[in-house]
């Protein structure tokens, strides 16, 4: 990485490593690395996000409780807004696709608010998640387009969860 003088920017079109290691904020944008992925790093980001919930569930559940998972959540939601609004201007996009963080925290608040559930329930839920993600019905266009910074990267992906959620809730009404 280039040496810069106070008050540039760096402008990086296709992070690597390097890149992610060089600020904490780019490391958890970046989702610890999984959203460095040549393909659809959103996708990668979420698996990520499905497997660290179920490992950190099972390996220690006596400290990743429903309502410890919530404090997980809502604070990664704050550190997530400085982070990618960081992350973004370090890149020079503002919702640069290799920052996954934002589907990390929303996918763990569709696990949270369904869990116990099996392997199929959960396998469909990252199905809904990225397709409400990927194609951004309306409002979540609407927000991905008008709000901007670290909030407005978190917040569609936690409209793409609400989405995700409102078909599960719809799915077992029926």
């Amino acid at each position: 990485m280039t040496t810069l003088e106070p008050g540039q920017t760096a402008y990086v079109t296709k992070p690597n490593a390097r890149f992610m290691l060089s600020h904490p904020a780019h490391v958890l944008a970046q989702g610890f690395g999984s959203g460095l992925s040549p393909v659809v790093p959103g996708t990668s980001g979420t698996l990520f996000a499905w497997l660290a919930f179920n490992a950190l569930s099972a390996r220690w559940p006596q400290w990743f409780t429903p309502l410890h998972w919530a404090i997980v959540i809502a604070a990664g939601f704050v550190i997530g807004v400085w982070a990618c609004h960081r992350t973004g201007r370090d890149l020079g996009i503002a919702d640069h696709g290799s920052m996954v963080w934002d589907e990390i925290i929303a996918f763990w608040l569709v696990l949270l608010l369904l869990m116990p559930a099996d392997f199929q329930t959960q396998l469909w839920a990252f199905v809904w998640f990225r397709f409400f993600d990927m194609v951004k019905p309306a409002p979540i266009r609407y927000f991905d387009r008008h709000l901007k910074g670290g909030f407005g990267v978190m917040w569609d992906d936690i409209l793409a969860a609400f989405y995700t959620l409102l078909v599960f809730a719809v799915w077992r009404a029926i």
